[in-house]
């Protein structure tokens, strides 16, 4: 077996019936990361002594025959924005240089209850707050498509571990598209679960009204696995599923506007795949969609700089200025427009639950463009400002309106397919999702 592109499930698979131990495996990932060029702009931080000590752990299970999951001796990455004992979780920010915390977040510490082991922190966008991925206050990850790209963001690193073949897979965030974009400029499955669906203990914020927990992998199998881990709970059963008569409703509102050829490309390939597999495509705009998103500048800014106001201000200059200024645009915002966009995004949401309530899902190109250059996002910052407002322009629609979110790799780089379904769906997207994927394969 390819230890380090297998997906997370085959090396389960594989140290749960001998062929594979557990410390072989994770010693193979660290390995990688030692000799990798690119690993200092992956990893924010490698935590060895304690992924050697849980593989352990699960090495002796196996051989007891007491494995606590499927994923049990299984070395993955997390985010820089969850907290881990003991070592520095600093969210790709300055302001938060030499924050130590004293306990794990409450999805890592579940992760590790149920044996998965931590290779250690992945850089990110400062404090959350883009698409891109840029991070020149710290590390900027590249593209597996395009070294001289950004990797989509906010969860940079944690799409580029698992891409460059330094994790199983990557535990990220998704406020906006913090997931799903990483994993569509990576070729990598990307899940959005419903907010609330996780817990959000310990894991440093941005906007915590629409803050999730999500992971990047390699398959959707994967994600379901890993998603139960994080919520201590059971993944369900994709055995059987099927796309045939699913019904996908294509959303053409602002999410096929401006949309660059390859993504199109991509995207109308995957869906004449579905429709040969016997899916029912439709297509329709829906006005609900439209509305909420032109209220994400009133919300996403402004809670965000509610919360990181005072220790942004303390130190501007410690910020990529594109980066702080998008905070304090959130100043910008009044009380009453705050709670008035809110009401008005949930007459949003109700309407479009009621338009697409005979649909399984609905379908979209995760991303309209593909990703940037690094050098012209550093030096551009009005073009920073535009090309991140349309790199989370399609995600950041399924956010607004609540839902839980899935992206597969379309088969032409850096593109994907996004399904989405009502919040709290997560089980019938997983089952949809994984269908999809065998049909696009």
């Amino acid at each position: 077996m390819d230890i380090l592109g297998a997906t997370a499930t085959e090396l389960g698979r594989a140290i749960g019936d001998g062929t594979l131990d557990a410390v072989d495996v994770t010693e193979a990932h660290l390995d990688a990361i030692e000799g990798h060029e690119l690993s200092t702009r992956i990893y924010a931080r490698t935590t060895a002594d304690r992924a050697r000590a849980e593989a352990r752990g699960a090495a002796q299970r196996a051989k007891e025959g007491a494995r606590r999951s499927p994923l049990d001796g299984v070395p993955i990455s997390w985010k820089d924005l969850y907290d881990s004992a003991g070592v520095a979780t600093e969210a790709g920010s300055a302001l938060l240089r030499g924050r130590v915390p004293r306990h794990d977040a409450r999805v890592l510490s579940n992760a590790v209850a149920a044996g998965l082991v931590c290779l250690g922190k992945t850089h990110m966008t400062e404090l959350a707050f883009s698409g891109l991925g840029l991070n020149p206050v710290t590390a900027t990850p590249p593209c597996v498509n395009d070294r001289e790209a950004v990797a989509g963001g906010s969860s940079s690193g944690a799409a580029t571990s698992v891409a460059y073949r330094l994790a199983a897979a990557g535990i990220g965030s998704d406020t906006a598209g913090s997931v799903r974009i990483p994993a569509v400029w990576n070729d990598l499955v990307g899940f959005k679960t419903s907010h609330g669906r996780l817990p959000l203990s310990g894991v440093v914020p941005l906007c915590p009204s629409f803050d999730t927990v999500g992971p990047l992998t390699r398959s959707v199998e994967d994600a379901a696995l890993l998603t139960a881990a994080m919520a201590a709970d059971r993944a369900p059963d994709l055995s059987g599923a099927s796309v045939r008569g699913a019904r996908l409703l294509v959303l053409e509102s602002v999410a096929l506007d401006d949309i660059e050829e390859a993504p199109l490309s991509g995207f109308e390939s995957a869906l004449s795949r579905l429709d040969a597999a016997g899916a029912q495509v439709s297509r329709a705009r829906i006005p609900a969609v439209e509305e909420a998103a032109g209220l994400a500048g009133q919300l996403f800014a402004a809670e965000g700089y509610g919360i990181w106001r005072e220790v942004i201000e303390t130190d501007p200059d410690a910020m990529f200025a594109a980066v702080r200024d998008r905070f304090r645009g959130g100043a910008a915002v009044s009380a009453p427009d705050y709670i008035a966009a809110w009401q008005a995004l949930q007459r949003c949401r109700a309407e479009y639950l009621d338009v697409t309530a005979g649909y399984d899902a609905v379908v979209l190109p995760t991303c309209p463009i593909l990703p940037p250059k690094i050098a012209r996002l550093e030096t551009e910052s009005e073009y920073f400002s535009k090309v991140n407002l349309m790199t989370l322009r399609n995600t950041r629609l399924g956010s607004l309106l609540g839902l839980t979110g899935l992206t597969l790799p379309t088969g032409t780089p850096s593109t994907g397919l996004l399904f989405q379904t009502p919040a709290g769906t997560e089980s019938r997207l997983l089952r949809l999702g994984h269908a999809a994927e065998s049909a696009l394969a």
